[in-house]
């Protein structure tokens, strides 16, 4: 039987990833993705933690709001008690996409070429830093 690999990442924006984290590709995303909302831990100014509806039990968003984070979700349309969510903030939601997307453009990333999760740990962050230089380049010309 083969397990495949899921990355679940929290991002700041299209360019910047605050942290990351394998998992396996049986592992609940809500679980694993509370795990590393965890890490990450309380920030000192209220910021807003735009997350997908796959987060959307209970007590996954209640960990942000104990972490002083204003959660921007949209609660499944069967919910019985849905809250409200400031939805112009939700569709900036792509930036982080692309971040995923950037990543992905990696032929060495998407197929998986790496057996070793440590080799492709030490890959992705080579690809971040790719990005992040690519990104600081073309902003300082003129």
């Amino acid at each position: 039987m083969i397990w495949t690999s899921k990355i679940h990442m929290v991002a700041a924006d299209a360019r910047t990833a605050i942290t990351f984290a394998l998992y396996p590709g049986q592992a609940s995303d809500t679980v694993e993705g509370r795990k590393l909302l965890g890490g990450i831990g309380p920030l000192p100014a209220p910021l807003h933690l735009v997350m997908d509806r796959a987060y959307e039990d209970n007590e996954t968003l209640q960990l942000p709001l104990d972490f002083g984070f204003i959660p921007v979700m949209p609660p499944r349309p069967q919910r019985p008690e849905p809250w409200p969510y400031d939805k112009a903030m939700y569709r900036r939601r792509n930036e982080i996409e692309r971040l995923f997307r950037k990543r992905k453009g990696f032929r060495r990333i998407f197929s998986r070429f790496d057996k070793l999760d440590l080799v492709f740990l030490a890959f992705l962050h080579f690809v971040l830093i790719v990005e992040a230089l690519r990104y600081l380049t073309s902003a300082n010309r003129p």
